[in-house]
């Protein structure tokens, strides 16, 4: 046998030592100690050792990949406890280089946390929060709080995904300071700065309980940017496009100065001219939104989220917009190139007017917004209509069908519209459908404003308007530029980890904490565009979400296409609601409610009617629903302290770091790889054993869409935003096919859709909405 050197370094120089068998598989037996199967431990043992005596010499760094990869690469439906003892051996060498970096004996497993804050503020990586709000006894007293066993909750590909993307590192992004326990009371500590003082440390431990046990998440931008000098916590911004040449490059400045600082952006362009329009009064000057949307596409690509990734802009359009056709041309591979910009995504805010034509196969009608302003003194988009079947916006559409007066007009077949819009989902999985008139008729602040589009990841329905810009000239010759500032929307995502947090019935605790921890993401944030701001705290709006919907099925051995499912879903989230708004009730009698409350549908009731709680008319509520009608007297009096409060996000990411499924998705089978730059690790089902096999069998492409129509409607009754429903056809599907499930989704009350997700189109996602 073939005498094996492992070469170990150490700070300041390096010695080789005699490689030690025993000591290795003394480590393998610790690491695997939760392998059912003694023989696979022993074929481990042997493939290592195998490696190993290949060569004659191996650096200690070289022995735990070996020893990490081996394990990773056993991880299978069969066996899905080798993700934890590879996560147990990566756990063991952060430790390591933790302990080595930070000066303390790795046998500890987690050092000083004030030492931790002193030496990453020293190294202006740590802001001076936590320092400078906090005494040291109270950092100490936090630190009492890591518990390192919680990291073995992790999976590997979990614990991998939360180093490589969000601990703390030098500006190498290598070297390893912060371990995982540390970065989920950063940002316990980080949220909890501002509260009072008397009971500020119960708080951050109830948030610090809440993470570390993988109950929820919070978004990417908090989970990646809390206690730290870069980013902000928010994830993703909704900005309307004036219709001037000043509001059209203002609004490209704020989207620049968004994406710089780590932000999604979705943009609304429906109030800008079509192309032929007249400027000024010359007609036929306008170019149409096409080349504004290459000047975003080109903002998207050249200001990178913080030097990670190019930054991530939906751009959404009316489908009565003069310029929708060549909107819907916008990503697709083929055509004219100086019409594309593939590096946007696309939203098309679709009337209920519109949906019954494309269901008659009747006809459409395009117009030019600028026009009709002109023309009528009003704008189309900015009505709705207030009942299903009649109101404002199709009132307003006929006179326009009638006008003799709009020279823009143009007669379609809606369903050649329809035609388009499926075709560029099928090719490039967009655009997303925004149903508008849903959208305005449930939003409970109404009475002050509307909502034109959704944000990038279709979750997030709030109150939007244009910044306009005023110029006035002052008595002394100087130019005084004003600006009237819109709501420009900002979203704070968290999410319940529904696999975890409701199997172990911890709602009712967590819940609060989670609300009163979204709440202080707005009082914290500093954002930099000064409308995000003011709307931020105009509304105080906030988005608890969900992932883990297929994990929970899975544990109560419910099938995806189960009449069951749908009854779960709407038990689930309608506590989930309840809890939500009872706590952001709660807080406002603490601390006030949202300043557009008043006139709000909150405030005379009318959201719980809607929702179907109670029916404000009858004298009795409906059986069961007392605990309703008192929260709802509790709002009616004290306020709410949130104007929006839940929305339900992709957050694939998020996800995968807490160990469940992502968003209301399918899983993509029992299991399946996942591919990254210097390594690949096979991801199982969570849980996943012998009797709930079955119900993760199926990947997603397989899973009935018209189940997942119906499980999304039964959860839409109770989120008052909207929720990232993607839709997975295999690339065959029939035109016929795809219509019908977007007509279901319609018909059903849902509000948007995601990604048409065909088996053949590789989407590139946006991660900032990620909870």
């Amino acid at each position: 046998m073939t005498t094996v050197t492992t070469k170990i370094t150490k700070a300041g120089g390096s010695r080789s030592m005699p490689f030690d068998r025993e000591r290795l598989y003394t480590f393998i037996d610790e690491v695997t100690a939760d392998i059912r199967i003694p023989s696979y431990i022993d074929q481990y043992k042997e493939k290592v050792m195998k490696t190993i005596e290949a060569k004659e010499q191996f650096s200690a760094e070289e022995i735990t990949q070996l020893l990490l990869l081996t394990a990773a690469e056993n991880n299978d439906v069969d066996m899905p406890e080798w993700t934890y003892a590879a996560t147990k051996i990566f756990l063991k060498d952060l430790y390591k280089k933790a302990a080595y970096n930070r000066s303390y004996d790795a046998e500890q497993k987690y050092g000083s946390y004030y030492g931790l804050q002193k030496r990453l503020g020293q190294l202006g990586i740590y802001d001076p929060t936590i320092l400078r709000d906090y005494t040291r006894e109270e950092i100490e007293e936090a630190s009492s709080f890591i518990d390192p066993e919680k990291d073995h909750l992790l999976t590997y590909a979990g614990l991998r995904t939360l180093n490589d993307r969000y601990l703390a590192k030098g500006f190498d992004g290598k070297e390893v300071y912060e371990l995982p326990q540390e970065r989920w009371l950063t940002i316990a500590l980080t949220l909890m700065s501002q509260e009072d003082r008397s009971k500020r440390m119960g708080l951050v431990k109830e948030a610090y309980w809440a993470l570390s046990n993988l109950y929820m998440t919070v978004a990417t931008p908090t989970l990646a940017n809390a206690g730290k000098k870069a980013g902000q916590l928010s994830s993703c911004f909704i900005d309307t496009v004036d219709d001037s040449l000043q509001g059209i490059y203002d609004s490209n400045t704020d989207i620049a100065n968004v994406s710089k600082y780590g932000g999604g952006v979705g943009v609304y362009i429906g109030k800008v001219r079509a192309a032929n329009s007249d400027i000024r009064g010359y007609k036929n000057t306008s170019s149409g939104v096409v080349p504004w949307i290459r000047q975003i596409n080109n903002t998207a690509v050249s200001v990178d989220q913080l030097g990670t990734r190019a930054g991530a802009v939906a751009v959404y359009l009316d489908v009565w917009h003069a310029d929708i056709f060549e909107f819907l041309d916008l990503r697709l591979n083929n055509g004219d190139e100086r019409k594309r910009a593939h590096d946007v995504f696309t939203g098309v805010t679709l009337p209920d007017v519109f949906m019954e034509a494309v269901e008659a196969r009747g006809d459409w009608y395009l117009f030019d917004p600028h026009e009709v302003r002109k023309v009528f003194g009003w704008s189309l988009e900015d009505s709705y209509d207030e009942e299903k079947g009649n109101g404002t916006f199709r009132e307003r559409y006929e006179q326009c069908v009638q006008s003799n007066e709009l020279t823009s007009r143009k007669k379609v077949n809606a369903i050649d519209v329809m035609k388009r819009i499926m075709q560029s989902q099928l090719e490039t999985g967009t655009p997303y459908m925004f149903y508008r008139d849903e959208v305005n008729r449930m939003n409970a602040n109404k009475h002050e404003g509307i909502i034109y589009s959704s944000n990038l990841c279709t979750e997030i329905m709030q109150n939007m308007s244009e910044t306009v810009v005023i110029e006035q000239i002052q008595d002394n010759g100087e130019i005084l530029v004003r600006k009237k500032p819109g709501d420009f929307v900002v979203c704070n995502l968290s999410s319940v980890n529904l696999g975890r947090a409701v199997r172990a019935d911890v709602l009712p605790r967590l819940i609060p904490i989670q609300v009163r921890m979204l709440d202080n993401v707005i009082n914290i944030n500093q954002l930099p565009v000064v409308q995000a701001q003011m709307t931020n705290h105009k509304y105080r709006a906030i988005g608890l979400g969900t992932f883990g919907w297929h994990h929970l099925l899975a544990q109560n051995h419910i099938a995806w296409d189960d009449p069951e499912a749908e009854k779960l879903a709407d038990q689930v989230y309608e506590d989930i609601a309840y809890r939500t708004i009872q706590a952001s009730a709660d807080l406002a009698i603490e601390k006030g409610a949202y300043p557009a409350f008043p006139g709000s549908e909150w405030e005379n009731g009318r959201y719980f009617e809607r929702h179907g709680y109670f029916d404000q008319d009858e004298d009795t509520s409906f059986a069961g629903n007392d605990h309703w009608k008192e929260l709802a007297g509790q709002v009616r009096e004290n306020g709410i302290r949130n104007g929006y409060l839940m929305a339900v996000a992709p957050n694939s990411s998020t996800a995968l770091i807490a160990g469940s499924t992502q968003g209301i998705d399918p899983f993509f089978g029992a299991s399946y790889v996942e591919e990254k730059k210097d390594y690949r690790v096979t991801v199982t089902a969570p849980d996943i054993d012998g009797e709930n096999y079955k119900y993760y069998e199926k990947n997603a492409f397989q899973q009935d869409q018209f189940a997942s129509i119906r499980h999304n409607a039964a959860r839409q009754k109770h989120v008052d935003q909207s929720q990232s429903f993607n839709l997975y056809v295999p690339a065959s599907i029939k035109a016929k096919t795809l219509l019908d499930l977007h007509l279901t989704a319609w018909k059903s009350g849902l509000k948007t859709t995601y990604y048409v997700r065909s088996s053949k189109v590789d989407i590139r996602e946006c991660e900032w909405c990620q909870s």
